[in-house]
């Protein structure tokens, strides 16, 4: 179709002339105003942002105000294990806390007194630095809340006072030489690490010989040298700092008992000893010198165990005193370790031969051929939770309800699970073993075991509530049947008085 316009008429149009128009990009639009056509040379300047509208006075300054910039002091850096001091930093004490008057401590009679069952007993000042000692106190246990530190008797902690009693040989049913070997285990704030530390008290109160590993993961989460032990099928490995650091404790602890007693054995891996030496003088040597603190670890073990002299040694030999063995956070010593061999591959805990010596005491029959009690906690809070040992301590608790390995209802692994053989043999019944290992399961305190807790919470003045037994039972039941854990927090809320 022909257009109407011609080519005539297209012509006659003039153009406009470049210069009357504005270039586009010398043109811009003003941003507050987009349908507006005046060019922004011709509007008004824009001020700037925080000048000022009001007019300068006559002779005021017009130089720019700046602001002085605030003098940080900087701080300076933290000394090497400051920060873990200050994170595991113990508080015993609190002078804001009321002093219970008549408070009862903890003694050899106290701790075996029913009637005083659901009271908190004190410790005695004399063991507090010896528990300080093989580190028994925990940063989170609350003990910087009350005016000294204390601990509740409950039934547990009556019970394991009269193994005391029997093993020492004192009461009526004495069995001087009984070897008790337990696996605590419980929820998690149900006391595990207070009844070790429980434990403790009545083993220095009855003068026994006390060794502890207050925390198993510090031997397995790499933190220590090790080397390997020629000659060893498979490859066993030895951590010479964490055997000083066990004997330095050791002699801090025991020092009373140790310096009493003297060496009464032939040690061939220690010929340059000096006869006469006490044992005292035997444990420093292994932490002076971490090159042969591992002989002298064993030296020790075997002084400690003696039950007659050798001959030629029998002038200053004394009877020794039964032990108490503590172990808490059991799981790390099943699972592969933080270390490596010469292949660059993980290192099984049972590997290393400090773990291993440790957990050889709950196969072996006489391992405390004095008498005494090893107690090994499991840990809820911090727990690698192996397979092996979850099923391992099944079927303890089995055995021990009376079910027979060819029940249903005996617990077995899954199939094709690959749990570690080498767990599960470990917890295995031994027929031979004068022993056998023991599955203790801690749970909550009683009500009247609870009132007597919340009580020594109110005479100490945190609680201020009143307490009966509608008041306590419903605590009770909020903390889980009497978990201690949950309790102490419900009771160290601070409540003002109503007006």
């Amino acid at each position: 179709m022909a257009s109407s316009w011609c080519w005539n008429c297209l012509s006659r149009l003039r153009p406009t002339p470049r210069a009357l128009l504005t270039p586009p990009s010398a043109t811009p639009r003003i941003s507050s105003a987009p349908f507006h056509s005046t060019a922004v040379q011709h509007a008004q300047p824009a001020k700037k942002k925080g000048a000022s509208l009001t007019p300068m006075k006559h002779r005021q300054s017009a130089s720019i105000k700046k602001k002085k910039k605030k003098v940080v002091e900087r701080t300076r850096n933290a000394a090497p294990g400051e920060r873990k001091a200050l994170r595991k930093r113990i508080v015993l004490s609190n002078p804001n806390a009321l002093e219970i008057e008549g408070m009862v401590d903890m003694s050899p009679e106290t701790m075996v007194d029913s009637r005083l069952r659901g009271t908190v007993l004190g410790l005695p000042v004399p063991i507090i630095d010896q528990l300080r000692t093989v580190q028994a106190f925990q940063p989170k246990q609350g003990w910087s809340i009350f005016r000294r530190p204390g601990t509740v008797l409950r039934r547990d902690t009556i019970e394991m006072a009269r193994l005391f009693e029997q093993i020492s040989g004192d009461g009526e049913n004495a069995q001087k030489g009984k070897v008790v070997k337990k696996i605590i285990t419980g929820v998690k704030g149900s006391g595990k690490t207070v009844h070790l530390l429980q434990a403790m008290t009545m083993g220095f109160l009855k003068k026994w010989a006390v060794i502890t590993i207050p925390d198993a993961r510090d031997l397995v989460s790499g933190d220590t040298a090790y080397t390997a032990i020629k000659g060893t099928e498979p490859v066993q490995y030895l951590q010479p700092g964490a055997v000083s650091t066990l004997l330095t404790r050791t002699v801090e602890a025991n020092r009373e008992l140790l310096a009493n007693l003297k060496v009464s054995q032939k040690h061939p891996a220690l010929k340059w000893l000096q006869p006469g030496l006490t044992l005292e003088g035997l444990a420093k040597l292994g932490f002076t010198d971490p090159a042969i603190s591992w002989p002298v670890f064993q030296a020790l073990w075997t002084e400690l165990t003696a039950t007659t002299p050798a001959a030629g040694l029998e002038k200053d030999f004394k009877p020794r005193p039964p032990m108490l063995v503590t172990v808490d956070g059991l799981a790390h010593w099943m699972v592969e370790t933080a270390y490596r061999n010469a292949d660059y591959k993980h290192i099984h805990a049972h590997d290393l031969i400090f773990v291993k010596h440790f957990l050889s005491l709950l196969k072996d029959g006489d391992s405390l051929k004095n008498g005494g009690l090893l107690l090994y906690a499991t840990s809820s809070s911090n727990n690698p939770n192996p397979k092996a040992l979850t099923i391992a301590l099944d079927r303890l608790n089995a055995r021990q309800a009376g079910i027979s390995a060819s029940s249903s209802e005996y617990p077995n692994p899954p199939a094709y699970s690959g749990v570690d053989e080498r767990v599960m043999d470990l917890l295995k019944p031994n027929e031979t073993a004068a022993s056998p290992v023991e599955l203790q399961t801690l749970g909550g305190l009683t009500r009247d075991e609870a009132r007597g807790f919340f009580e020594y919470f109110a005479r100490s003045g945190i609680l201020r509530e009143v307490i009966n037994d509608q008041w306590v039972s419903d605590r009770w039941t909020l903390s889980g049947g009497g978990i201690i854990g949950e309790l102490e927090k419900l009771g160290r809320r601070i409540r003002s008085a109503s007006a």
